[in-house]
C-alpha cells in the first residue's frame, strides 16, 4: 500500500485536515485553505472511475497567457487610461452562464468538449524559467533530484504503442523543464523543427541504401559492445546505443510518412491556420499514430512582439495570438472528435501564469501566479463545465483552488497513471506528484 493511501484510510478526516494546513502553509489563499473542495480524496483515486485517454497534445502558451484576456473575462478595461480588467469584450460559450473572450469566437461554441479551470495557482511571480519548470514538472526545483517533466512520466507509464514512433514528441523549445530528469534518457523528448520535412537528422543521405544503412548499424552495435566490454561504461553506452537503436527504428517510413501534412485536404490546413496551427494538426497525426504525449508551442514566431509576455506594446497585438490559439485549438477538437480521437486524446492548454488586471506605464501588464486559467478538453472527462471562480479582477481565488500538483494529479489520472504512484531516483522513492490531488468532478 501506498503512503498516502495509509494515511488516509488510517487517519481518515485527519488526513485532509493535514492536508488542508499543508496547503495553506505552501502559500495558498488563506481564506481558502481550510474550505472542502472536490478534490479531496475522501476515499482515495481507487474510488474514481478509471481515466480512458490514451495521449496528450500539450497547447503551452510560453510567456505568460492572460487569464483575464482569455478563458476568464472580466469587465473591460482601458490600458490607456490605465483602468483594470479585460481587454476584450466576452462572449457567450457551449458551458452555461461561462463567458470567454470575443476573440475565442470559433472555440466558444465547442466547449462543451471542454474544462475550464479558472483557479490553477502556485508561489512563483517574477522568474519565467522557474515558472515553467513548475508548469511542466509539478514542483520547484531541488538541489539533489532533477525531476522529470509531465511528457517524461507519460512516456514512461504509458510505454511506446511499438517501436517506429517515439513516445514523447516537442514542437517547440527543448531544455531541462522538459527533459526526463532522473527518469533517464530512454524518457526523453523526441525534437521537431520542420513540421513538412520532419526530422532531418534520420533521413540518410543521398545514395545510402537500405542495405548499407544496415552494414553500418550492425558495424556500429559492433563498436559499442567492444567499447562497453573494455571500457566497464556500460550505462552511458547503453543510453547512448539504446537512442541509436530507436533512431534507426524511426527512420522508416511508417513514422516519416506522419509529416506528410500535404495528403490532409486543403480546407482543413486552412481551418488550422498558422504554422501553430500546422504544427497542432502535425500533433492530431501523431496521435493518430500512436505517439502518447505532443506538446507544441505558441510562442514561435512571435507575431505581437514579444509572445503572451505581454509587457508594453505586446498587448496591443495580444488578439493575433488568442485569434491563432482559436483556429488551431477549436480545429484540433473537430478533427479529433472526426478521427474518433478526442475521447482518447486529453489536450491541455497550459502556460507559466496568468497576468494581473492593471497596466503598465505603456499598456501592457505584468506576470501574476496567484490565480490564471488551463483548458482542458476531450481524454473522456465530464466535460462542459467550469472549476473555480476569481474575484471581480481575476486577482484572487474566491473558490476551488487548484494548485499545481492537483493539475497534475488530474492530468495523471486522465491518462491512466496513478497519481499516487512512487517512481525511483536511484533507489530513492518520489511520489509521482508533490501530493496533489485529483479534481473529483471531472470523473465519472
Amino acid at each position: 500500500m501506498h503512503r498516502r493511501r495509509f494515511l488516509e484510510r488510517t487517519l481518515g478526516a485527519g488526513a485532509g485536515a493535514f492536508g488542508a494546513s499543508a496547503l495553506a502553509g505552501a502559500g495558498a489563499p488563506r481564506a481558502l485553505a481550510d474550505q472542502p473542495t472536490d478534490s479531496a480524496p475522501e476515499a482515495g483515486v481507487d474510488a474514481l472511475p478509471a481515466g480512458r485517454a490514451e495521449h496528450c497534445i500539450f497547447l503551452w502558451l510560453g510567456g505568460g497567457a492572460c487569464q483575464i484576456d482569455t478563458w476568464d473575462p472580466k469587465r473591460r478595461g482601458d490600458p490607456r487610461t490605465k483602468t483594470p480588467g479585460s481587454d476584450y469584450d466576452a462572449i457567450d460559450t457551449a458551458i452555461p452562464s461561462a463567458k470567454v473572450c470575443e476573440h475565442l469566437h470559433r472555440s466558444a461554441p465547442l466547449l462543451d468538449r471542454a474544462v475550464l479551470l479558472r483557479s490553477v495557482w502556485h508561489d512563483v511571480i517574477d522568474e519565467h524559467a522557474a515558472a515553467v519548470n513548475r508548469m511542466h514538472t509539478g514542483r520547484p526545483t531541488s538541489g539533489t533530484v532533477v525531476y522529470p517533466s509531465i511528457g517524461s512520466v507519460v512516456a514512461h507509464e504509458k510505454k511506446p504503442v511499438d517501436d517506429t514512433v517515439p513516445p514523447y514528441v516537442i514542437m517547440g523549445y527543448p531544455n531541462l523543464t522538459r527533459g526526463p530528469g532522473f527518469l533517464g534518457a530512454r524518457h526523453g523528448y523526441f525534437y521537431l523543427t520542420d513540421t513538412e520535412l520532419g526530422p532531418a537528422g534520420l533521413k540518410p543521405p543521398p545514395g545510402i541504401t537500405t542495405a548499407r544503412r544496415a552494414r553500418r548499424e550492425g558495424l556500429l552495435r559492433l563498436l559499442c559492445e567492444r567499447y562497453r566490454e573494455e571500457s566497464g561504461d556500460a550505462g552511458s553506452i547503453r543510453d547512448y546505443a539504446d537512442a541509436s537503436e530507436r533512431a534507426f527504428r524511426l527512420a522508416g517510413p511508417q513514422f516519416l510518412g506522419v509529416f506528410e501534412l500535404g495528403r490532409e485536404p486543403a480546407a482543413l490546413r486552412t481551418a488550422y491556420g498558422s504554422e501553430f496551427g500546422q504544427r497542432c494538426l502535425l500533433a492530431r497525426r501523431l496521435v493518430e499514430r500512436g505517439v502518447r504525449f505532443v506538446e507544441v508551442a505558441h510562442n514561435l514566431n512571435f507575431i505581437n512582439g514579444t509572445g503572451w509576455d505581454t509587457h508594453n506594446e505586446g498587448q496591443a497585438n495580444q488578439h493575433l495570438l488568442i485569434a491563432e490559439l482559436d483556429s488551431a485549438f477549436s480545429s484540433l477538437l473537430w478533427d479529433l472528435e472526426d478521427k474518433k480521437l478526442l475521447e482518447k486524446t486529453l489536450i491541455v492548454i497550459s502556460t507559466e501564469f496568468g497576468r494581473p488586471s492593471g497596466f503598465d506605464g505603456r499598456g501592457g501588464r505584468g506576470h501574476q501566479s496567484s490565480a490564471f486559467s488551463v483548458v482542458l478538453a476531450g481524454g473522456g472527462l465530464r466535460t462542459g463545465q467550469v472549476v473555480g471562480e476569481t474575484d471581480d479582477l481575476g486577482k484572487s481565488i474566491t473558490r476551488d483552488p487548484v494548485a499545481v500538483p492537483d493539475l497534475f494529479a488530474t492530468i495523471y489520472h486522465a491518462l491512466g497513471i496513478d497519481p499516487l504512484k512512487e517512481l525511483y531516483a536511484g533507489d530513492r522513492p518520489v511520489p509521482i506528484t508533490d501530493q496533489g490531488r485529483v479534481v473529483r468532478r471531472l470523473f465519472g
